[in-house]
């Protein structure tokens, strides 16, 4: 949404710790379920994983990887009916790839997250006739 005044909010966090061998798509969907988050996005992330499953920018398919990958950074917006996040993460060399995060990601060691709430508002996805994707719609609660 784009306005001369936009929208904020006050803000509430919460902390969560992802185990070896879960998905992270499943354990995040059903904790913003399970809060009922209407506005989260990832405030902080590190970790592992053994499954990494990522679209890279302007392709169509999903990359797999498996093998042993240190999360250097995790961003994205969440909300009850999906989300939006961006993984990067490095091999055992220290090389690093980066994309959009699919559902397979699987936790190698930990998976310690921050989440943060916007309290006032809402996200929600619509097609946009500029990008012809469904993006993000900003909404007071």
């Amino acid at each position: 949404m784009t306005t001369s005044h936009p929208p904020s909010s006050e803000a509430r966090f919460y902390a969560l710790r992802l185990l070896p061998g879960q998905e992270v798509f499943t354990q995040l969907h059903a904790f913003i379920n399970q809060h009922q988050l209407q506005a989260a996005w990832i405030a902080g992330c590190t970790g592992s994983l053994t499954h990494v499953a990522l679209r890279y920018a302007g392709q169509e398919d999903t990359t797999l990887l498996s093998g042993t990958y240190e999360v250097i950074s995790l961003s994205g917006t969440l909300e009850l009916a999906g989300e939006h996040l961006h993984l990067c993460v490095s091999d055992p060399k220290g090389a690093m790839l980066g994309g959009h995060m699919m559902a397979g990601c699987t936790v190698r060691t930990t998976l310690e997250l921050v989440i943060g709430e916007l309290t006032a508002l809402a996200f929600s996805r619509q097609p946009c006739a500029i990008s012809t994707y469904d993006e993000l719609v900003i909404s007071p609660r």
